[in-house]
């Protein structure tokens, strides 16, 4: 009975990292989607420079 309670523990403490791991996550791809239209903005900016417009 002993051996049952550990994997038990183990596998709720899992289901809570997890549960407040994912809005951090979520948010984070937010964050990198923000970064990728700053970082195309500037290749554009960049490209226009360079084409003289």
């Amino acid at each position: 009975m002993h051996r049952t309670k550990w994997p038990v523990r183990l596998a709720l403490v899992a289901m809570g990292l997890f549960t407040f791991a994912t809005p951090w996550v979520l948010s984070g791809c937010n964050t990198t989607k923000g970064v990728g239209q700053d970082i195309e903005a500037a290749g554009d900016a960049i490209e226009d420079a360079a084409d003289g417009d």
